[in-house]
């Protein structure tokens, strides 16, 4: 049975990845088109390509985790060589080095593929953990909420105070891209201790064993029915989550405006990108804290199926809310609702490539957890990509201008309102679309842990 320790301590490793992760996706955007002065096109194309570069980088790491051996474990390990590397990485791609134009780009691709390079080196066996702390499908999914739970309050964290770090160093120094490396290292050092934490609270405790070759690996997962459809399923979660996230800084500067507030009576509190995403991490924690009870119910099929039905209804509301005091609140309320749908969502999808990892080993006979964990990251990542770049392509389709004090066209306001709701409605129908396919079902997850139990026993 797992331990308390063992689940915060899961918790914590998602906690540091998350805070680094909805920095990159909410703020660099912004911080390349708006303060290090790239243009919307190289942006977008820089998103796209380093981020492909990452997800192509995911198979590797799970092959090479899935071959380690150490005292320590086949996974664990990696959350102390490269805890370190991730935090350096990430204080360096908020840099702002004093070169011309070309030198600039050349450093943000160099510091970008060096950031997400490390990150995979160690998010992918954190995931991959999840298949060796238990045997117990039901376990998995409450380790897998922690997990979310404990991401969502380090997003929170980092949101909420990221725009007030970088105001407060930019009182300090006045300097705008100073201030955002000095909000970094600040991030940046949390993140390393708390990955630290993670390190000394897990353990491994299911011993598993990739008997085949990497060539029959692949191949085994190629063939794996099962494994296609979560990944659609999760390359789908990822993107609607990124083209709100990565949008809501442009919308709030542009559509909401920067004195926007929320009325309390004699009071008022600022309406701000910050504000929205923060609130948005702590109902992803209401979520994740449902996520258990309706899985056990429904199935972790129903429950995906359920929550992408009602975010692509919310979506398509949240277009039509007016840009004045009571579409504040309404935005407000709009935004808690859709997040505590995302904060069942994650949880599920995390969960459910741990079942997808038990089928491919009850069916092959090899254990490939790692390969098949990177391929959860690789989706994050491809959904990271796609987001962020189609977010850039599609405000320099609308005409969207990146100069300071610019004032925005109506069809480039149009955009921003289209990218925060129409967008991700369509992108969580195709969601459901692909998930209605998905074979492993709450009756057939009970069969395969059932059997699989039973193959490990013999094998010790």
């Amino acid at each position: 049975m797992a331990t308390l320790k063992e689940k915060i301590g899961y918790g914590f490793g998602d906690m540091s990845s998350s805070m680094f992760w909805k920095i990159f996706s909410y703020y660099l955007p912004i911080f390349y088109s708006n303060i290090y002065g790239l243009s919307l096109a190289d942006t977008g194309v820089l998103l796209l390509v380093t981020r492909i570069w990452d997800a192509v980088s995911d198979p590797m790491m799970g092959i090479i985790a899935d071959r380690t051996h150490t005292r320590w474990g086949k996974y664990r390990p990696y959350l102390l060589w490269i805890a370190l590397p991730f935090s350096i990485c990430g204080i360096l791609l908020f840099t702002t080095p004093d070169f011309g134009p070309t030198g600039k780009l050349v450093w943000a691709y160099i510091t970008y593929i060096m950031m997400m390079t490390v990150y995979t080196a160690i998010n992918v066996p954190y995931g991959a953990m999840l298949g060796v702390m238990t045997d117990d499908s039901d376990t998995k999914t409450v380790f897998s909420s922690y997990r979310m739970f404990f991401a969502y309050a380090g997003s929170f964290v980092a949101l909420f105070t990221w725009e007030p770090l970088c105001g407060w160093f930019r009182e300090m120094t006045g300097s705008v891209t100073t201030s955002w490396q000095y909000a970094m290292i600040v991030i940046a050092s949390l993140c390393l201790i708390i990955f630290l934490l993670c390190f000394a609270m897990t353990r491994e405790y299911v011993k598993s064993v990739s008997t085949l070759s990497i060539g029959k690996d692949f191949k085994s997962l190629m063939a794996n029915v099962p494994w296609w459809l979560l990944i659609g399923a999760a390359l789908c979660s990822n993107l609607f989550n990124t083209v709100r996230g990565a949008t809501a800084a442009y919308f709030f500067k542009d559509y909401i405006g920067d004195n926007a507030f929320l009325n309390l009576g004699n009071w008022s509190i600022l309406f701000y990108a910050g504000l929205f995403l923060g609130v948005g991490e702590v109902l992803n924690m209401v979520g994740v804290v449902l996520t258990v009870p309706l899985s056990r119910a429904f199935g972790k099929k129903s429950t995906y199926i359920l929550t992408m039905v009602a975010l692509a209804f919310l979506s398509i509301l949240f277009f039509y809310l007016p840009c004045s005091p009571l579409g504040f609140w309404l935005m407000m309320l709009m935004q808690v609702v859709i997040s505590i749908c995302t904060g069942i969502v994650s949880p599920l999808v995390w969960s459910m490539y741990a079942d997808v990892s038990d089928y491919a080993e009850l069916k092959n006979g090899s254990a490939s957890t790692g390969l098949i964990f990177s391929s959860a990251s690789m989706a994050q990542k491809f959904g990271g990509a796609f987001g962020g770049a189609a977010v850039m392509w599609i405000l320099a389709a609308f005409g969207y201008n990146t100069a300071a004090g610019a004032v925005q066209t109506e069809e480039a306001l149009m955009g921003l309102n289209l990218l925060m709701s129409w967008i991700p409605a369509a992108v969580a129908v195709l969601a459901i679309v692909v998930v209605y396919f998905y074979p492993l079902t709450k009756e057939r997850v009970t069969e395969v842990n059932e059997k699989l139990k039973s193959v490990r026993k013999t094998q010790q």
